[in-house]
């Protein structure tokens, strides 16, 4: 019997409708029943497929970890990225307190990077050469929040979480938020963070 392997199109229908993630692990048990599942819940289940295109795999802070306050340097670029690029710039200073905690060397296990964790692909599109420049990344991450709200019709949510876990992701769950744990959390968590900041803003 060939392997769960041999089923590249079975595995990526799975991939695609899986309700909570997209990687998915199989195994063939002692019948020689073909197994699929999105967690590996068996010992004999391997990884088959994972979706790369999935959440960036960043720290989500809780509530209590949300940041009360930017470096006024740091704010100053924020501010002049965000009004280049014509964006608010509470959205994009609340990116970058969750995605790196406005460290601009953070860097995430699966690759993204600086001040807005921009994945390697997305620093490219936008001609960032440096994303652990403070200057690049905030203009490459301020283009990519201004071309998703573009895309998404200014829906601040969805806008969040196509930066989260890509744009691809929002449109194949319906433009909805695609039910990735991370996803779901990095949402809410950045749409405090900016109300944390206006509050600021009006004291």
């Amino acid at each position: 019997m060939k392997p769960a392997l041999a089923q590249p199109l079975l595995l990526v229908l799975l991939a695609l409708t899986s309700p909570a993630r997209a990687d998915v692990y199989g195994f063939i048990d002692e019948r020689g029943v073909h197994n699929y599942s999105d967690i590996p819940s068996d010992p004999r289940a391997r990884l088959l497929w994972r979706d790369l295109n999935g959440p960036k795999a960043i720290g989500i802070p809780s509530s209590a970890g949300l940041m009360k306050s930017l470096p006024a340097e740091l704010v100053r670029h924020i501010e002049a990225a965000a009004s280049a690029h014509s964006i608010d710039a509470v959205l994009l200073k609340a990116v970058v307190a969750v995605e790196s905690h406005a460290n601009p060397k953070a860097r995430s296990p699966k690759g993204a990077m600086g001040l807005t964790q921009l994945m390697p692909a997305t620093a490219a599109r936008y001609g960032v050469r440096n994303a652990y420049d403070a200057r690049q990344n905030l203009d490459g991450g301020a283009r990519y929040l201004r071309d998703l709200l573009k895309l998404f019709n200014n829906d601040v949510k969805l806008v969040l979480a196509a930066f989260n876990a890509g744009e691809n992701a929002v449109i194949r769950y319906g433009h909805s938020i695609p039910p990735y744990a991370e996803t779901k959390r990095y949402v809410p968590t950045v749409l405090e963070q900016m109300a944390i900041f206006r509050r600021q803003a009006r004291s």
